[in-house]
């Protein structure tokens, strides 16, 4: 774990997206300071003016008030520059994030999103990016000009009356030693707001892809309750949040009014001693009331700050994270791809295993030659579907290599790779888009005829009979349709893509037994000319490949036909056996 930055480091990080909008937010500032500038300097004029009067000088009255006033509208004019010059820089500067964030995590390898929630990742990009706008647009703004403010009003007050700017400066200086301690106090609990704030997005897109499930098992009061004790939580949080900030709001009202009353009570007697006059008296009043607001919301300013530091932290973590699986710098590229596909002594392990544990692949080796369609059988948890993704690098082999006609595929780039090799998996994701965007992913390119033609082999012509056909939005994940017309789609995907290497990881799970024939036989035509790994759970499904590759304990433990492995392995007629009762149970149950 890196060590914490300090808030002014953590913050300096958001240069490099704010460097566009860095000139308006400084002629922001400017445009801050400028509107405190002119607050400062009407008691200036008051002082000549309240002497003036003292002295019976009422001439000077009228000049004096539309000169305060012109100050006063310039001020105001001043405030409207501000807002207009910092209103939308910060817009842009989330929005540079926010594509960054974006593409970090398309880049990242499924090993970190293995290990993180998405509503962690969901709240970074949505609140947090959000705090980082309104600070930079606001926050740090204001906090800028509201410490030049103070600085300058110091200045001023001493220029009246040293003794009198002593006192005032003197009964106000506990504010900086409260500040030290309310940063690293609301610091920590600020990061614990946004934390659980995650977590509880979490809880509601669990609770929202789930809701069948909730629904179907009667425990949609238990998610309630899950979701209540979270937000419980979240609320004392803030509650500890707002307890902090109000505190600091005490010190910063009470302690700038007791330094007024002292110097208030001091003055009265400098000026019955005659060492100054009413209107400095005056002047000196009326700057410190000037003060009052950039000195009462350095309270909010500080605690935004802190937030805006803690959604800097966590924006960071993200994109700090290293990516291991990334493009090499000297590419290979395949010239003519003719699809041999070879595992050689492949090891693999996932990044959280036990030291004490075997690897879950070890040793592997398989070749499939261009065109070969090859079953890949096993008992659960034999490493069947690591291994199918360890082919596209959806996670890095740790010992060994995988080989596209002979390059090895961490020498090419993702992009190359995962145009040679497409995937259909057992649990099918579609997209809230159409169903013409859904089949074409994996090649945007690809024609009507080349589409149809996906659709007919997967047998999944239902999509015309939809309301708007092709073009009829798939809702989220999917979900309005069936599991077989789901996966139907995604192994439509997976052939639309053209590839020079199919993985299907037992596409073929959730469709009766009619469709599933018409498919194979369907698939038939195209492994004909497409070299395929397919991840097999039934008989019927071995039944595609031209050879079978038996697996056990992250090894190939056997190789050849079908039938030639029902005469030569003990093991692979048990796994068939077991294949072939599960099939007749689901057989059963439809």
């Amino acid at each position: 774990m890196q060590p914490e930055l300090s808030t002014f480091k953590t913050l300096w990080r958001l240069v490099p997206f704010a460097k566009k909008a860095l000139p308006r937010i400084i002629l922001g500032m400017v445009a801050a300071i400028g509107a405190h500038m002119f607050a400062l300097s009407i008691p200036q004029f008051l002082q000549n003016l309240v002497n003036s009067l003292v002295a019976g000088g009422i001439d000077a009255l009228i000049p004096a008030v539309v000169l305060i006033l012109a100050l006063g509208v310039a001020e105001a004019l001043f405030v409207l520059l501000r807002r207009w010059l910092v209103l939308t820089p910060g817009t842009f500067v989330e929005a540079d994030m926010r594509n960054a964030l974006y593409a970090k995590l398309q880049d990242l390898p499924v090993a970190f999103h293995d290990r993180w929630p998405s509503g962690q990742l969901l709240s970074r990009a949505v609140r947090d990016l959000s705090m980082i706008r309104r600070w930079l647009s606001f926050g740090l703004v204001l906090l800028v000009a509201n410490l030049l403010t103070l600085i300058v009003g110091l200045v001023i007050l001493f220029s009246f009356n040293f003794w009198l700017g002593l006192i005032f400066f003197i009964a106000s200086l506990p504010i900086v030693v409260i500040g030290f301690r309310f940063e690293k106090s609301f610091g920590e609990v600020a990061r614990l707001s946004q934390d659980q704030s995650g977590d509880l997005a979490t809880r509601v897109e669990q609770a929202v892809h789930g809701v069948r499930v909730l629904k179907a098992f009667g425990r949609g009061g238990f998610a309630a309750d899950q979701f209540a004790t979270d937000a419980k939580a979240l609320l004392g949080t803030e509650i500890r949040k707002a307890k902090a900030v109000a505190n600091i709001w005490l010190y910063l009202i009470l302690l700038p009014e007791f330094a007024l009353g002292l110097s208030l009570f001091a003055g009265v007697l400098l000026v019955a001693d005659g060492q100054i006059t009413v209107g400095t008296l005056v002047a000196f009043v009326a700057t410190a009331m000037v003060l009052r607001w950039p000195t009462e919301s350095l309270g909010f300013l500080l605690g935004f700050t802190l937030e805006a530091k803690s959604a800097v932290t966590r924006f960071f973590e993200v994109i700090d994270e290293p990516d291991l699986i990334s493009d090499p710098e000297k590419p290979k590229t395949v010239a003519d791809p003719r699809g041999l596909l070879e595992f050689k002594d492949v090891s693999f392990r996932y990044p959280d295993t036990a030291a004490d544990q075997p690897d879950l692949i070890s040793n592997f080796s398989l070749r499939l030659e261009p065109g070969q369609s090859v079953a890949l059988i096993g008992l659960t948890g034999c490493g069947k579907t690591t291994l199918t993704a360890l082919s596209t690098r959806l996670y890095e082999v740790t010992g060994g290599s995988v080989e596209i006609d002979g390059v090895d595929i961490r020498d090419m780039t993702r992009g190359e790779l995962r145009t040679l090799i497409a995937m259909a998996f057992e649990d099918a994701t579609l997209f809230s888009s159409s169903v013409r965007d859904n089949v074409l992913l994996g090649n945007p390119t690809q024609s009507e005829e080349d589409l149809k033609q996906a659709l007919e082999i997967a047998q999944a012509q239902f999509v015309y009979d939809l309301p708007d056909g092709l073009d009829t939005k798939i809702g989220e994940e999917g979900l309005s349709l069936s599991g077989g017309q789901r996966q139907r789609l995604a192994l439509a995907r997976a052939v639309a893509a053209k590839p020079r290497i199919l993985v299907l990881d037992d596409p073929l799970s959730a469709l009766d037994v009619d469709t599933e024939a018409m498919v194979e036989d369907a698939l038939r035509h195209v492994l004909t000319t497409t070299t395929a790994l397919i991840v097999a759970h039934r008989p019927s499904t071995v039944m595609l490949a031209d050879k079978v590759a038996l697996m056990h304990e992250g090894k190939v433990v056997a190789f050849g036909t079908h039938q030639e492995l029902l005469k030569t392995s003990d093991h692979y007629r048990y796994v068939i056996s077991s294949l072939d009762a599960a099939e007749k149970a689901r057989e059963v149950n439809l």
